[in-house]
């Protein structure tokens, strides 16, 4: 029989490894949008849900994996944190941009 634990450790597993898909999926839509439209707005927009979703969820996964399973010491913990949280700023910031930009 699987362990509580086992269970919600999975589930952890799933649903960042989901974010980070369904975040690599909106990037994506809104870079075409940028595309078809050849605006700025849009492709600060594009990059900033890229950088907030897929970046940030991918560094925060496979970071997370890596010292979980003992490829990485614990002293990239607060680097790859650090990481992470630039790219969610960065990605927010760029969000904040394109709503506020006049071109």
């Amino acid at each position: 029989m699987v362990s509580v634990a086992t269970l919600i450790d999975w589930a952890i597993i799933a649903l960042a490894l989901g974010s980070t898909l369904v975040g690599s999926y909106v990037g994506y839509q809104a870079y075409r949008g940028y595309r078809r439209h050849d605006s700025r707005t849009m492709q600060a927009l594009s990059l900033g849900l890229f950088f907030l979703t897929a970046v940030a969820f991918g560094i925060a996964f496979v970071g997370s994996f890596l010292l979980r399973e003992g490829y990485l010491g614990l002293q990239y913990q607060q680097p790859l944190t650090l990481i992470t949280r630039l790219f969610q700023f960065l990605g927010v910031l760029l969000i904040a941009y394109s709503l506020h930009s006049r071109g």
